[in-house]
């Protein structure tokens, strides 16, 4: 009876140390959306995700190593979620519908957008963590994806590393511009025609038929 209640006690212990631990990765994803990383600082932090500063510290080394794990986490599960639904397509040509969705749920993910774009520009480590753990991992992922359209005679045969890193590519600058490519505005219409777009370029490029 002791070791079960022992054993209880310390998954709820967990459990409460994982809910603490994603209450500070959200409040800092909001606060330096807001304020930027550096007008963010670890009192006010701590404040928002209703913690005393010390907790923060036992659960994060550094201000930076949040920062970090929000970019690295929030890129894992977009493209992650990309991915899945690639592997899950009825057809290798529905590249239009994944993007479609895809674009869609940019606008709840605006926060770790502008956090990534702008905090990436002054934060060399952030840069080379996202390629390491993220880019670098989701691109050996989507090329074994392409190799096997290749390998069907869906797609022509080219190198299907650069044919994954084009794709990854197209789908993160479509991202990180938010207010370029994609106006924060843009209504569902020209969503839809955007990653209609973008999927024709991929699988059709640019030229006419006749110069191809």
């Amino acid at each position: 009876m002791q070791v079960f209640k022992r054993h209880s006690l310390r998954k709820i212990s967990l459990s409460s140390e994982d809910d603490t631990r994603t209450r500070i990765l959200k409040s800092a994803l909001h606060l330096f959306a807001q304020k930027g990383f550096e007008g963010t600082t670890t009192k006010e932090l701590a404040h928002t995700a209703q913690v005393a500063e010390g907790t923060l510290f036992r659960h994060f080394p550094n201000k930076k190593a949040i920062l970090i794990e929000i970019a690295t986490k929030g890129w894992i599960e977009i493209l992650t979620d990309l991915l899945t639904e690639l592997s899950e397509m009825a057809s290798y040509k529905a590249v239009a519908q994944v993007m479609r969705r895809r674009m869609l749920h940019m606008r709840e993910n605006a926060d770790l957008m502008r956090v990534c774009f702008l905090e990436a520009q002054f934060h060399p480590e952030l840069r080379d963590h996202i390629q390491s753990e993220v880019i670098t991992k989701m691109t050996d992922v989507a090329e074994a994806f392409f190799e096997t359209a290749m390998d069907r005679g869906i797609y022509r045969r080219m190198n299907p590393k650069i044919v994954a890193q084009v794709f990854l590519g197209m789908f993160a600058i479509a991202g990180f511009s938010n207010n370029t490519i994609i106006d924060p505005n843009s209504s569902l219409k020209q969503l839809k025609e955007m990653a209609e777009g973008f999927a024709d370029i991929f699988l059709n490029g640019v030229l006419t038929k006749e110069e191809k």
